[in-house]
């Protein structure tokens, strides 16, 4: 989506009490971390990010742990990554991101939130050209941080592009730079706040107030989707 419109939309999120969706959905990033490439953090990349990530929303330890120790068990379910893309109330386009054990279950729980605001699914691959695949990092601006110097350093990272806003760094990457801009923030002792894959809209519209009002509302309940791990938007 925009990323004015991801700004507003993360201002709004602090004022929601989303403790009880956030978690479980944490807990899937992390299992299929596990899955992917077993279950221990230093050897594995997608899992440091998930913990990383599952300590800035203040995910207690425990249940980060708890969450490893069941993704390594032999019982749990399959969990399958999944994409749905779609077009909302005023033609927004929706990319939808989802982890489940049950894909007729997720499949039909995001078509519904499409048909009751208006929108439907289109045809996959038919968003995908629309949207930029970026890695985005998110870290606070510390004292003393000279925003040119950064800029060189994380060249060596990938570093497409830097932005700052209320205190915040957001650094951008192609998705292919992941690991490498990773690594480089690691090495400068930069603490991440926040490390996504991110889909970005390469073509953003502006929408009225009383637009956005529609859309957020069947955007709510989609991301409210327990299976919903991310939502992206062409909104500006």
């Amino acid at each position: 989506m925009g990323r004015a419109f991801e700004y507003r939309r993360a201002a709004k999120e602090k004022r929601w009490d989303k403790m009880s969706k956030v978690f479980p959905k944490l807990a899937k990033a992390i299992t299929v971390a596990v899955k992917e490439g077993g279950a221990d953090p230093e050897m594995n990349a997608k899992l440091r990010t998930a913990i990383q990530n599952a300590k800035a929303e203040n995910m207690p330890k425990d249940n980060i742990e708890n969450a490893i120790k069941r993704a390594s068990g032999k019982d749990i379910d399959e969990i399958h990554e999944v994409t749905y893309e779609g077009k909302g109330p005023h033609g927004v386009l929706v990319f939808v991101e989802a982890a489940t054990d049950n894909t007729t279950r997720t499949v039909a729980n995001v078509k519904s939130y499409f048909n009751k605001a208006g929108g439907s699914f289109v045809p996959s691959g038919s968003l995908e050209f629309m949207f930029d695949r970026k890695a985005v990092f998110e870290f606070e601006k510390k004292e003393g941080m000279d925003r040119e110097e950064l800029e060189l350093s994380l060249i060596d990272g990938g570093l497409e592009e830097l932005e700052e806003n209320e205190g915040t760094f957001y650094a951008y990457a192609d998705y292919t730079q992941f690991g490498e801009m990773n690594k480089v923030l690691e090495d400068l002792e930069i603490d991440v706040k926040k490390a996504t894959l991110k889909r970005i809209s390469n073509n953003p519209v502006e929408f009225t107030e009383e637009q956005l009002d529609e859309i957020e509302k069947m955007l709510d309940k989609i991301e409210d989707d327990d299976d919903v791990q991310a939502v992206y938007t062409n909104i500006a």
